[in-house]
């Protein structure tokens, strides 16, 4: 399952992502989204776990907890829309 996870703290890494993820089972990639020109955080980044039941728990354990002082936002990835 591909999982969204937003209002990242620009101090948060993948290695950090990653970690809070792993401990409701394994993590299959982990990629933050960054300005293509100052390769800053966008805040928001993306986690893929294969196990559908594993990655559920998370959402909901993770969804509106703290990572790095800030409240996390995370739900189910929606695949992104055509833009015109």
């Amino acid at each position: 399952m591909n999982i969204f996870a937003g209002n990242l703290s620009f101090k948060v890494n993948e290695d950090d992502l990653r970690s809070a993820f792993e401990e409701y089972g394994e993590v299959s990639s982990v990629k933050i989204i960054t300005d293509r020109e100052s390769g800053r955080s966008k805040g928001f980044g993306f986690v893929v776990m294969d196990n559908d039941n594993e990655a559920e728990h998370a959402i909901n354990e993770l969804n509106g907890a703290s990572l790095k002082s800030r409240e996390l936002v995370v739900n189910e990835a929606r695949p992104k829309k055509e833009s015109y």
